[in-house]
């Protein structure tokens, strides 16, 4: 069965941190440009990060610059997002999507169906 699957959500105080992770199955994820998206409660989706699959290019949202970092290993699997720093705007349900690695300049730009795969997310809320 082919899948992504995020993990590693939670509950956690302002100025904490938390690794979210994003697994596959049923196919290799290093071939893919990997995007991590969140959307909040009424608000529009938005692109956090993504990574590419050849040279692990990196793009971060100027909200979590410096706070977030993407990372893979090829070994696992998995595509994981370190987010330190937490804020309460940061509170959403996190999801990650793979992309065609040809189109990692506009990972966060296209609409949700250009994306091969999504798994179902993974809430995070950033509360004292």
């Amino acid at each position: 069965q082919v899948q992504l699957v995020e993990s590693g959500g939670g509950l956690v105080q302002p100025g904490g941190s938390l690794r979210l992770s994003c697994a596959a199955s049923g196919f290799t994820l290093d071939y893919y440009t990997i995007g991590w998206f969140r959307q909040a409660p009424g608000k529009e989706r938005e692109g956090v990060s993504c990574i590419g699959s050849s040279d692990g290019s990196t793009y971060y949202a100027d909200s979590v610059k410096g706070r977030f970092t993407i990372s893979r290993d090829n070994a696992k699997n998995t595509v994981y997002l370190q987010m330190n720093s937490l804020k309460p705007e940061d509170t959403a349900v996190y999801s990650c999507a793979a992309l065609s690695p040809l189109l990692f300049k506009l990972c966060v730009l296209l609409p949700a169906d250009e994306y091969d795969y999504w798994g179902q997310g993974t809430q995070v809320t950033v509360s004292s």
